[in-house]
């Protein structure tokens, strides 16, 4: 199982506004990124977002949970920056 691709599509979904835009952004389906924050969700056993066909609202649970994503995926992004 790779958290790092769950955390980074529920993040970009966040972010994006919907699963449409973020399977743009990643490269990826919208069902298939449906599916992994679907098992993100499952793993932790809490409900990160409200779905409507318009558009998706963070749970409390999901705005703790992204705000910490969204530090850890930077900072995995700049660790890879002083590596390479």
């Amino acid at each position: 199982m790779d958290r790092a691709a769950e955390m980074t599509a529920f993040v970009t979904a966040v972010e994006n506004g919907g699963f449409s835009a973020a399977a743009r952004t990643l490269g990826l389906t919208p069902s298939a990124l449906s599916k992994l924050v679907s098992r993100l969700e499952d793993r932790l056993g809490a409900r990160l977002l409200h779905r409507t066909t318009r558009r998706l609202q963070l749970t409390p649970e999901g705005e703790t949970f992204y705000n910490r994503a969204q530090r850890i995926l930077s900072a995995m992004d700049e660790a890879e920056a002083e590596v390479s």
